[in-house]
């Protein structure tokens, strides 16, 4: 497989990387363990995780689990030089820590803490969550209002956490830094911010990406291509929505949907679940069925394709399921479905 440069910095990557999301919770550890072993022999070696891990829902009390299972599979294996691990601080009002967010102060312990659940003594990748200062993603767009920030208090802010990642990388315990659920107005600041108090440089931003949330296409977009940064793709199936499984009112057992209503939640996956977004989904399987191809396979090695540097997080809560994915990687997508994939996008644009 094909491999990446995140951003400006030494990692590198596979091309793909394989999400941890619901390891521990929907993902047992033995599947989890095998769904590891499966990435790495497709050579996919970057594995993506979070402190508040695992999801659906996320549990102080099963916050972290998902680490302690990477971290189990690197004792038991002894492949810890096979991988490339990013992980994650969480934000404000999360299940982590009380809803505390993150400060250089608490970033210092949290990476000591994330160290010893993964069982390593380097992190590949560290990530910002959420920005303290609050995001229009995941679906926070329609309602995004970012009058009452404080741009010196936002700015103080990045010079702090900044010196505890410079700290970091010194000790050795994390190689690069990078964003999620951020804005381009957000990654310029912590770039511009980086240089001139000499921290370490964003290398990547984790944001939502599919055919069907397009956002980043365009502000970020260019940030990435003119800054070099790397756009790590969460949810490029919409939560499970593009494989066409929730279709004609379906709800498969165990889905990320059933789980979600079984533990008392909504069930509309974040807030995709609308009114609109399962007419996009049929025009959008129409298509693979009018290329010949498999509709997950269509949206997944789509992301390939776009003009900045992307790096797609498969999810997978089975074996069978990453088997799926992984088959279908270098799916072709030539360029008369490339423009056919643009104007749908026209025709359904942020169906949720």
């Amino acid at each position: 497989m094909k491999r990446e440069k995140l951003g400006h910095s030494d990692v590198e990557v596979s091309a793909f990387s394989l999400g941890t999301m619901t390891f521990g919770n929907q993902t047992d550890q033995a599947d989890a363990h095998a769904q590891i072993d499966r990435a790495l022999d497709a050579g996919i070696t970057f594995l993506d995780c979070a402190e508040m891990y695992p999801v659906n829902p996320v549990r102080a009390e099963t916050a972290g689990r998902s680490e302690e299972i990477i971290g189990n599979w690197i004792a038991r294996t002894g492949r810890r030089q096979d991988i490339e691990i990013a992980t994650k601080v969480s934000g404000n009002g999360s299940a982590v820590r009380d809803g505390e967010g993150y400060d250089g102060a608490i970033i210092r312990r949290t990476i000591d803490a994330s160290l010893k659940r993964l069982q390593t003594d380097v992190i590949d990748l560290y990530q910002l969550h959420w920005p303290m200062r609050g995001s229009y993603n995941f679906r926070q767009n329609w309602r995004f209002d970012p009058s009452g920030q404080d741009r010196a208090a936002n700015i103080a802010h990045m010079e702090d956490v900044l010196a505890a990642l410079t700290e970091a990388v010194a000790a050795g315990k994390i190689r690069a830094f990078g964003l999620s659920n951020d804005s381009a107005w957000g990654t310029i600041r912590w770039i511009d911010t980086a240089e001139r108090v000499g921290g370490p440089r964003v290398a990547s931003v984790q944001n939502e990406y599919s055919l069907l949330a397009r956002l980043y296409d365009t502000d970020m977009a260019e940030m990435a291509v003119n800054e070099g940064v790397t756009l790590l793709a969460y949810s490029p199936l919409a939560a499970g929505l593009l494989t066409g499984k929730y279709q004609d009112g379906a709800m498969p057992d165990g889905s990320r949907m059933a789980v979600d209503i079984a533990t008392g939640g909504k069930g509309n996956l974040g807030g995709r679940k609308t009114a609109r977004v399962f007419d996009a989904i049929a025009a959008y399987h129409g298509l693979a069925r009018e290329y010949g191809l498999d509709p997950i396979h269509m949206a997944l090695a789509w992301l390939r394709t776009r003009p900045f540097p992307v790096v797609p997080i498969l999810g997978a809560t089975s074996l069978s399921q990453l088997e799926h994915q992984l088959v279908g990687l270098d799916t072709p997508i030539p360029e008369a479905l490339k423009t056919a994939i643009n104007d749908l996008h026209h025709e359904w644009p942020l169906p949720y």
